[in-house]
């Protein structure tokens, strides 16, 4: 294969393509959204995928149900070009980024194939105000001390990942409901960002790191991904981490 079919082949991976019945079941998942969710979704003008990302949020926008005249979903894009200021404010350095929770839940690349059923329901999960956590879980996260980044790398072929994903999406959503906001959600397309795959030295997917140290291949239980957050919770990050991946986002958690 040359690399111009390998580049074709990746393309057709981050295609949006949904189908009037893809549409319809959309639509209907939408429908049990209840309070307003915002998406903001950070793009610049050399990114492969950004056009792409930016179409599949319009979408799920535009299937949303409305409340009065106003879709539940609001969709907000920033260009690096023009809003500079808002990349510095929510420690955005790759594009594209989709951000939810006020950047407590972070897509860094497309969230594309698979991962969209994750994202449509941690949408749904975040605007019904409902995790699906156990209440043990909830009350852990509720008094959380510390920082604790969650990182689920994921490929759009992946039919685990999505479960990954929504799981850490879900311990930063009831970390950020009770008032701790000690935990961010980061959800990296490995595609995307080969370089934080390879400093994992992931061979596969999903795989789930914790404050820059890998603890997971495959989908971990709730349990067994909460006693690791408690307890990376206590330790500090390693150098690498905090410098290379992780400062700016740490920055914009201790500022929010």
């Amino acid at each position: 294969m040359t690399y111009n079919d390998w580049m074709n082949q990746m393309d057709s991976l981050f295609t949006v393509r949904f189908t009037r019945d893809d549409l319809e079941a959309l639509k209907q998942a939408l429908s049990d959204m209840v309070e307003p969710v915002t998406i903001y979704t950070f793009v610049d003008d050399s990114c492969r995928y950004c056009g792409n990302t930016v179409e599949l949020i319009d979408i799920l926008a535009k299937a949303s149900p409305k409340r009065g005249d106003r879709k539940l979903i609001k969709h907000v894009v920033f260009s690096r070009k023009e809003n500079e200021e808002m990349f510095i404010k929510f420690g955005v350095n790759r594009v594209p980024t989709v951000l939810l929770l006020n950047g407590y839940i972070r897509y860094v690349g497309m969230p594309a194939g698979e991962e969209i059923k994750g994202l449509v329901e941690t949408i749904i999960r975040i605007s019904r105000g409902e995790s699906g956590l156990s209440s043990r879980t909830k009350e852990v996260l509720g008094n959380l001390k510390g920082k604790v980044v969650i990182e689920v790398l994921t490929t759009p072929l992946c039919p685990y990942c999505p479960y990954a994903a929504l799981l850490a999406n879900m311990f930063a959503f009831e970390s950020y409901i009770r008032g701790s906001k000690a935990v961010v959600g980061e959800i990296i397309e490995a595609f995307e960002n080969p370089d934080i795959a390879d400093k994992y030295g992931i061979m596969s997917v999903p795989a789930v790191a914790i404050n820059g140290r890998l603890e997971f291949m495959g989908v971990p239980y709730e349990d067994q991904l909460l006693n690791r957050v408690v307890k990376h919770a206590s330790e500090s990050f390693t150098k690498e981490f905090k410098e290379k991946y992780i400062r700016d986002i740490l920055k914009s958690m201790e500022e929010s």
